[in-house]
C-alpha cells in the first residue's frame, strides 16, 4: 500500500480513529480523577463526541479504502451522524445517574460501541463486517450488565450475551458458506460468484447462506423471531443504555442489512424481499400485540421497538425500482433519524421519573402532568410521534415508508402496517392517559430534573418537532446520500 493510498484510508476512517483515541483517553483520564470529580468524564466524552461529529460533517466521501474493506460515502456519513448523536444524547442521560458511578469504563465502552457501529455501516468485506459487529456486540453486552449491584442488570447482560453469541455463530456460519462458495470476502466479488452459482442452477446454496446471515442481522434489529432478548435486556439494562441499544444498535443493523442485501444478494432480490415482507408483518403485529399487556414502561417500549423494526423493514423491501420516489433505503434512513429522537425522548422521561419516584411501572407515571408539566409534554410528544400522529416527525417517517411501499406495489403490506399503527395507539395513549388524566396515590410534589438530563430531553423533543415541521429538507438530505451511495 503506497503512502497516498494509506493517507486516503486514514482520512476516510478518521472519525473511527478519533473515537478509539477518545475511548482510551476517557478510561485513562479516569485513573487520575478523585471520586468527587468523576462527573467530568461524561462531559469530556460529550465534548469528544461533538468534535468527532464535526469532523464527520466536513470529511469528503472517499469511496473504497484499505483494499475495498471499507467504503465511505454520504450514506456512511449520515449513519455515523446517527450513531454519534445517539451516543451524545445517551451521555446527557447518564451524567446524573448515581447508580452508574460515572466510571471511565462506562463512557469508554459507550464510545467503543459507537466506533463499532460506524465500522459496521462502512464495512464492505465479510471479515471487516464481522469484526465490526463483534466490537459493537461485546461492548453492548458489558454495558447491559454494567450495574454490578443489580441482579436485573446482570441477568440482562447474560441474556444479551447468550442470545447474541448464538445469533452471531449462525451468521458466521453463513459468512463461511459465502466464502466457501465464492473464495472471496469483498461484497462485489462475492456477488459476482453467487450470480454464477444462481445461473448454474445452485440457487439453493445462495438461499442457505442468505437465511443464515439473516439470522444474525435479524437479531441486531430485533425482528421476530429473533426478538426474545429484547424485553428482558431493555428492562434490566441501565435506562440510558436501553435507549442507546434501542436506537443506535437498531440503526447499525439496518445500515448493514440494506447495503449487504442489495450488494451481495442482488440475484436473489425477489426471494429476500418476500422473506423480509413476511418478517415485517410478523414483527410489527407481534410487537404491538404483546406491548398491549405490559405494565413496565421499559418492557412496553421494548415491544414497541420490535414493532417499529417491522415498519422500517417495509422500507427495506421497497427497493425494486430506484427511480420511483420515495425510495425505500431513503425512507429507512429518515425513519431511523426520527426514531432516534423519539425513543431517546421517551427514555429520558423514564430516567427522570425513575430517579424521582423509584418506579418503572406505567401506573407510576400517574399525575406526572401535575408533578412536572415539562416532562408530561415531552412524553406526550414522544408517544404521539411513535404512534405516527401528525404533525409530529413520526407521522412523516411512516408516511414516507408507506408511500415507498405503495410505489413498489406493496399496498397489501401498507394496509397491514396502517392497521398495526392504529392498534399501537392504544398503548401509547394509555401512557398519555396516566400522565395527564389519572391521579397518583401519594402527594403530587413537584419533580426536579437534572440540568443535563433536561437538556438532552429537550434537544430530542425539539428534533421531533423540527423534523415534523421541516421534514422535506431532511428527507432530501437522506435521499441525496442514498442516490450517490454504491449498492
Amino acid at each position: 500500500m503506497n503512502p497516498s493510498t494509506l493517507n486516503a484510508g486514514l482520512v476516510a476512517v478518521l472519525p473511527e480513529i478519533l473515537l478509539l483515541i477518545l475511548a482510551f483517553g476517557v478510561m485513562g483520564f479516569d485513573l487520575f480523577l478523585p471520586g468527587s470529580a468523576k462527573r467530568l468524564l461524561g462531559r469530556v466524552t460529550i465534548i469528544g463526541l461533538v468534535i468527532v461529529l464535526a469532523v464527520d460533517l466536513v470529511l469528503p466521501a472517499t469511496g473504497p479504502v484499505f483494499g475495498g474493506m471499507i467504503y465511505v460515502d454520504g450514506w456512511v456519513a449520515l449513519y455515523r451522524m446517527l450513531f454519534l448523536a445517539a451516543a451524545i444524547l445517551t451521555c446527557f442521560l447518564s451524567l446524573d445517574l448515581k447508580e452508574l458511578e460515572q466510571n471511565g469504563e462506562y463512557y469508554g465502552l459507550l464510545v467503543f460501541a459507537t466506533m463499532g457501529m460506524s465500522l459496521m455501516a462502512a464495512a464492505r468485506d465479510l471479515i471487516m463486517l464481522y469484526i465490526a459487529i463483534e466490537t459493537t456486540s461485546i461492548t453492548l453486552y458489558l454495558l447491559a450488565g454494567f450495574l454490578r449491584g443489580s441482579n436485573r442488570s446482570a441477568e440482562s447482560g447474560l441474556k444479551y450475551f447468550l442470545f447474541g453469541t448464538f445469533a452471531s455463530t449462525i451468521m458466521l456460519y453463513g459468512f463461511s458458506l459465502l466464502y466457501g462458495f465464492t473464495r472471496a470476502t469483498g461484497y462485489e466479488a462475492v456477488a459476482v460468484e453467487l450470480t454464477k452459482l444462481t445461473q448454474a442452477g445452485s440457487q439453493w446454496l445462495v438461499m442457505t447462506a442468505l437465511i443464515l446471515v439473516s439470522v444474525g442481522l435479524g437479531f441486531k434489529i430485533a425482528a421476530v423471531p429473533f426478538h426474545f432478548w429484547t424485553p428482558d435486556v431493555y428492562e434490566g439494562a441501565p435506562t440510558p443504555i436501553t435507549a442507546f441499544i434501542s436506537v443506535a444498535s437498531k440503526a447499525a443493523g439496518f445500515a448493514v442489512l440494506v447495503r449487504f442485501l442489495m450488494t451481495v444478494f442482488p440475484m436473489a432480490r425477489g426471494e429476500w424481499v418476500a422473506l423480509l415482507s413476511a418478517l415485517s408483518v410478523v414483527t410489527m403485529t407481534l410487537g404491538n400485540v404483546l406491548a398491549l399487556a405490559q405494565h413496565n414502561i421499559k418492557r412496553m417500549l421494548a415491544y414497541s421497538s420490535i414493532a417499529q423494526a417491522g415498519y422500517i423493514l417495509i422500507g427495506v423491501v421497497a427497493v425494486a425500482n430506484p427511480d420511483v420516489a420515495p425510495y425505500g433505503p431513503t425512507t429507512v434512513l429518515f425513519y431511523l433519524g426520527v426514531y432516534l429522537l423519539t425513543n431517546v425522548a421517551a427514555f429520558a422521561v423514564v430516567v427522570a421519573v425513575t430517579n424521582a419516584l423509584g418506579t418503572e411501572e406505567i401506573a407510576g407515571m400517574a399525575g406526572l402532568s401535575r408533578r412536572s408539566l415539562g416532562l408530561a409534554v415531552a412524553m406526550l410528544a414522544a408517544m404521539l410521534s411513535l404512534g405516527g400522529v401528525p404533525p409530529l416527525a413520526g407521522f412523516f417517517a411512516k408516511l414516507y415508508v408507506f408511500a415507498a411501499a405503495i410505489g413498489q406495489g406493496l399496498t397489501w403490506l401498507v394496509v397491514i402496517a396502517v392497521l398495526n399503527s392504529i392498534l399501537s395507539l392504544y398503548y401509547y395513549l394509555m401512557v398519555v392517559k396516566y400522565v395527564f388524566v389519572d391521579r397518583s396515590e401519594g402527594d403530587e410534589q413537584p419533580m426536579q430534573v437534572a440540568p443535563a438530563l433536561n437538556f438532552g430531553l429537550w434537544v430530542a423533543v425539539a428534533g421531533i418537532l423540527i423534523l415534523g415541521a421541516l421534514s422535506t429538507p431532511w428527507y432530501n438530505l437522506a435521499n441525496m446520500a442514498v442516490r450517490v451511495a454504491k449498492f
